[in-house]
């Protein structure tokens, strides 16, 4: 059984339609310039504070995957012989990491109204996914995927774990982290107790390659008495909470400007409540009888996580809002190519 756990929650770099204030849940929106080079920034950054994951997980859309293999091929530049031993795990993309589907609603501005004049919703207007649906979603990830881990003998004693998703979708996945976690088992280092926070619900939101990352651990005499595992259905608590919860707490985040908003928080999605909603996936709902992690302490170590994006500076000329075409050779790359030659 795993005795430590890092556990880091990663939005993906900017994108498109972060640029153009697009809402993008299920649509598949593509790195700009800039997102490729925060990808990049944060793979360096983790290699250079000396992290080697055991394991990556993304969503399956691409703006995730890409920011995912950055991180990875971070990882695979190191110089560290044992890290080329061991070798470096490959991406996992999996569908149930996906943002929160807004339906009609994709591509919109953010600041769109469905509704007409009168308050009507058209006929043909496709409903967003719920709250609920996405708990359920995150409940089958940490089911499958993240629960074996932490529960098996077979794997490595300390595990280091990225998770790349989107902004509204971490906030569910944190949430449900949260539920499983033992009362009062939660602390915040001092690095991160410094502003005053609602909430461990409601951390604020992810800037784009903004990560939390949290550190868990369980002695040895704890994981003794968990030898016979016994499955517990976490405690109910309230839903989910809606974006505009997640806004407000950005909006009252001394390090973003209003300018920053919509990429924070995510104008990957917005969720609103008085939408249609599309209710949960039958196949996934028999998944929510999940394991409680007894005997782990849980210490937040960074907030929304962007020490790598410090003179990090958008190219001009609308070049760093373009979209990143991985056919294009950077400046730097056709001038090694020249000394070459």
């Amino acid at each position: 059984m795993a005795k430590s756990l890092k556990l880091f929650l990663i939005r993906h770099g900017e994108t498109v339609d972060n640029v153009a204030q697009l809402l993008a849940g299920s649509r598949d929106s593509e790195l700009t310039n800039h997102g490729y080079q925060q990808a990049t920034r944060l793979g360096l950054h983790f290699r250079s504070v000396g992290l080697e994951f055991t394991h990556l997980f993304s969503s399956h859309l691409q703006r995730a995957v890409k920011t995912a293999v950055k991180i990875r091929e971070g990882q695979l530049a190191s110089t560290d012989d044992e890290i080329k031993a061991r070798g470096v795990p490959e991406v996992v993309q999996l569908p149930l990491l996906t943002e929160q589907d807004l339906g009609s609603l994709e591509g919109k501005k953010w600041t769109s109204q469905p509704a007409d004049a009168s308050g009507k919703v058209a006929d043909d207007f496709v409903a967003v996914e719920t709250k609920e649906a996405m708990g359920e979603r995150a409940d089958a990830f940490l089911d499958e995927y993240l629960m074996p881990l932490v529960g098996s003998s077979s794997a490595s004693t300390n595990l280091i774990i990225a998770i790349v998703s989107h902004g509204i979708f971490l906030s569910t996945l944190w949430k449900r982290i949260l539920r499983r976690l033992p009362p009062k088992s939660v602390t915040l280092s001092l690095d991160t107790s410094t502003e005053p926070r609602p909430s461990l619900e409601h951390l604020g939101g992810w800037s784009n390659t903004g990560y939390l990352e949290l550190d868990l651990t369980r002695t040895v005499a704890e994981v003794a008495q968990l030898c016979e595992p016994t499955l517990v259905r976490p405690t109910p608590s309230p839903p989910v909470s809606t974006v505009e919860s997640a806004i407000s707490n950005a909006a009252n985040d001394e390090t973003l400007t209003v300018t920053d908003l919509p990429q924070a928080v995510a104008s990957d999605a917005v969720a609103v409540d008085n939408l249609p909603t599309v209710g949960p996936i039958s196949s996934i709902a028999s998944t929510t009888n999940s394991g409680m992690m007894h005997g782990w302490t849980t210490r937040i170590l960074t907030i929304n996580g962007k020490d790598h994006l410090k003179s990090l500076k958008r190219t001009g000329g609308g070049v760093g809002s373009s979209r990143h075409d991985a056919s294009q050779k950077s400046i730097e790359t056709f001038f090694k190519r020249r000394k070459i030659e």
